[in-house]
């Protein structure tokens, strides 16, 4: 289908609301089944899951030359570590509410900008590490360590981000020697290996049809929130649509609502305030609200920006 150029950033836009509705979904399907399943086996469903579904996806197109890569330890070494960043999202997701969740999830690409100094060795100004430091003061406002709010699973979700954003930048290394539609599917690669071959020794059979269907359903929605994300970012610069990624946030509180009847405290608002108002300046300086004045290079891959569950 071809879509005129005017149209372009329309469905851009179109396509990354959507993709930031369908993560919160995923978590909620994930919320849901880790507070009665074991975590693995509830990993093993994103995984397999979105490994199977993005390869159908691709396999048409392009054949077995979607599974060559040609760094493979550097794809297997990446793809472990986005399975170590969900397994800790989805251990901390039955104590912590979804929205929770999602706003510490946030700190990703703020802990990538502050990381691609040393790894990536980029040149992040003064505005920048201001925005980091605003950034992380929101994360602690969530935690609140030291308090007697302080709640070690949100701890546990910013370890996840920690992790993510190391991916992150792995993704970015890769970028430029492997195909978005590559990297997307060995994103999940580790993650359904791992949990599958352990399969045996955790696996329960669902309860109900109705968890049979969560289980079914946890990578197909978090494969097509992947597909959103990739489609908006090749109809629109990163600048433009990696901001609406915070929608997720509104349906995200919204999920976590109705399905558990979970609302955020206002020092969690607080918090997502400040974290959403860093990324957002993060991502100005970084894709052309910063140039020419050492704003560096950007810090956020154009593949694998979708968030929640990592």
């Amino acid at each position: 289908m071809i879509i005129p150029a005017g149209r372009e950033p329309l469905v851009a836009v179109a396509f990354m609301v959507l993709g930031a509705s369908l993560i919160p979904a995923m978590n909620a399907l994930a919320k849901y089944l880790a507070s009665d399943y074991p975590v693995w086996q509830v990993v093993w469903a994103r995984f397999l899951g979105h490994f199977i579904w993005m390869t159908l996806f691709f396999w048409p197109r392009r054949g077995s030359r979607l599974l060559r890569t040609a760094r493979p330890t550097a794809q297997a070494m990446r793809s472990l570590i986005f399975f170590v960043a969900n397994v800790c999202f989805i251990t901390a997701l039955p104590f912590v509410d979804l929205a929770t969740a999602s706003a510490v999830m946030f700190t990703a690409p703020i802990i990538v900008t502050a990381l691609a100094v040393p790894l990536l060795r980029e040149r992040v100004g003064l505005r920048r590490w201001t925005a980091v430091a605003v950034g992380f003061a929101g994360a602690l406002v969530i935690i609140r360590p030291g308090s007697s709010f302080f709640d070690p699973w949100a701890l546990l979700v910013l370890v996840s981000a920690s992790y993510y954003a190391v991916y992150q930048i792995w993704t970015r290394q890769l970028a430029p020697v492997d195909s978005p539609d590559t990297l997307i599917v060995y994103t999940a690669a580790a993650g359904a290996l791992v949990t599958s071959v352990l399969f045996p020794w955790f696996a329960r059979m669902p309860d109900s049809l109705g968890d049979l269907a969560a289980f079914a359903g946890l990578g197909l929605v978090g494969a097509l929130a992947h597909l959103c994300i990739i489609q908006a970012l090749k109809r629109a610069p990163v600048s433009t649509v990696s901001p609406i990624g915070y929608f997720e946030l509104v349906t995200a509180v919204l999920f976590g609502y109705v399905l558990f009847g979970d609302l955020p405290d206002a020092a969690t608002w607080a918090g997502a305030a400040l974290i959403v108002a860093s990324g957002v300046w993060i991502a100005f300086r970084s894709h052309g609200g910063g140039r020419g004045r050492g704003s560096g290079r950007s810090s956020a891959p154009r593949v694998g920006r979708a968030r929640g569950s990592a």
